[in-house]
């Protein structure tokens, strides 16, 4: 990663017009990671452009700088007609409409045009670098990768991401499937930003961006993609200002009245398979208009529903949109279930526990029939496989280590929980020589020495690595 990252910086150091593109639809953390890297590149004087196909949802309006991002976008080249005047002078110009054509109409001085007079050329790249961030592959970025697909093979493109899904579509990719959100994945490419340009970039606007992403996408650190560096990386970002009550207050503890009635219509249509383990709700047109509400408000309806259906393994959410496009949010309890597989079998993608997919339908109920027939082929295969419901991946594991390890031998369990514990121990020892701040010294201790079960003697450090 770290060969990777110094890709990324010399590239930047390169360039002067920089575009930056979140995912669609966006959230805290597509947004916090452009917003983020526009505010670096501002400093380091680069010219930065900001765009988003879809609205900004207005529980993350409260995030610094969002007003820059533009829903407009001007890709292409332009396309530059060429008038030779040697031999003769331009007198007007002017332009006709016909129906679908334009005229250029020219007048000369002296003599005439011809054609031979005439070229046609297309003029330059208006930007010399384009970074997607939170983006598992390039049809994410909805109307602005369809209109200016050319752009996205001339133009020098840098991927940063942490789906599972991603296909690594950019010349430099920067994707850690490890990383609980793009904006943690940024925090040691900023450190290298800082050292290379010996300035210190992180401010508490930065740090608020970067810990909105880490917060939304482990839904307040309550989602399974929660890991010791998720914590690491949030200290860090506190420690440097980030204002993190700021960010739970609006993000889930602000509701519109709209964004509760809609809710409540999605709770009181929840249909359940009990054969399958399926549980799923939808939201139409209809449903939208009647509570005065845009599908960007269901966000977090489907973790409650993840929650509150403890016997479900697949959660499902249908929202149909005004463009004709049905998009779909899958979630499972555990890794036995993995949901990207389930959305890429829609066109989709994600991470194990959280994926997404969008169907181009216009007939939304024989679209949620073929969704959940689709869904529960699925579950079926997995029956017909042999593979249970409760964690399969961890029975055998369990299984396994029974039948490798049929005895017990405490006196070599304890051998190497001192050897890992005195290892940790001194690695602790080592970066305090480095007085330097470094977000990879940032530490968690975990004190166990009052639990009495533990045969661990010291300390264990949960230490952010990259």
């Amino acid at each position: 990663m770290e060969k990777i990252r110094k890709q990324i910086v010399e590239t930047v150091k390169r360039s002067e017009n920089i575009l930056l593109m979140p995912s669609t639809p966006v959230d805290g953390d597509s947004l916090g990671s452009s917003l983020a890297l526009y505010l670096i590149f501002k400093k380091m004087g680069k010219q930065v452009t900001v765009v988003c196909a879809d609205p900004i949802p207005d529980a993350f309006k409260f995030l610094p700088t969002t007003k820059v991002i533009s829903d407009e976008f001007q890709g292409t080249k332009d396309f530059i007609v060429t008038l030779d005047c040697k031999k003769s002078k331009i007198n007007t110009i002017r332009t006709k409409l016909e129906e679908d054509k334009v005229n250029i109409i020219i007048t000369a001085k002296k003599g005439q045009f011809s054609a031979n007079d005439v070229s046609f050329h297309h003029g330059e790249n208006k930007y010399d670098l384009i970074i997607t961030v939170d983006t598992g592959d390039l049809q994410q970025l909805g109307r602005f990768y369809e209109d200016n697909t050319q752009m996205f093979t001339q133009i020098p493109l840098i991927n940063i991401d942490h789906h599972a899904s991603n296909d690594h579509f950019g010349k430099i990719n920067y994707v850690d499937i490890m990383s609980s959100a793009t904006t943690e994945l940024l925090i040691p490419l900023i450190q290298d930003f800082e050292q290379d340009q010996d300035t210190k970039f992180m401010d508490p606007d930065i740090a608020t961006l970067l810990l909105a992403g880490i917060i939304t996408d482990t839904g307040s650190f309550q989602n399974a993609n929660t890991t010791p560096r998720s914590f690491a990386a949030s200290a860090y970002l506190i420690k440097h200002g980030a204002r993190q009550q700021e960010i739970i207050q609006h993000v889930f503890k602000t509701k519109n009245l709209s964004t509760l009635k809609l809710w409540g219509r999605i709770l009181s249509k929840i249909k359940v398979d009990e054969q399958h383990r399926v549980v799923w709700s939808s939201i139409n047109e209809k449903d939208l208009m009647d509570a005065k509400a845009n599908p960007d408000e269901t966000g977090g309806i489907i973790d409650e529903l993840l929650s509150n259906a403890p016997n479900s393994e697949i959660v499902i959410l249908l929202k149909q949109k005004e463009d004709g496009v049905i998009s779909g949010s899958v979630r499972t309890p555990n890794e036995s279930i993995d949901a990207s597989q389930i959305a890429e079998m829609f066109g989709g993608g994600g991470h194990v526990q959280a994926a997404g997919f969008k169907i181009e339908s216009d007939n939304f109920e024989e679209t949620e029939k073929m969704v959940i027939e689709k869904v529960r082929e699925f579950q079926q295969k997995r029956m017909k496989a042999g593979v249970n419901f409760a964690q399969p991946e961890t029975q055998e594991k369990e299984e396994s280590s029974e039948q490798k390890s049929p005895k017990k031998h405490p006196e070599k369990k304890e051998k190497s929980a001192k050897k890992s514990s005195k290892k940790k121990s001194t690695e602790k020892k080592e970066s305090k020589k480095d007085e330097k701040e470094s977000f990879t010294d940032f530490v968690i201790k975990a004190n166990m020495s009052d639990d009495e079960s533990t045969e661990l003697e010291e300390d264990v450090i949960y230490k952010f690595e990259e």
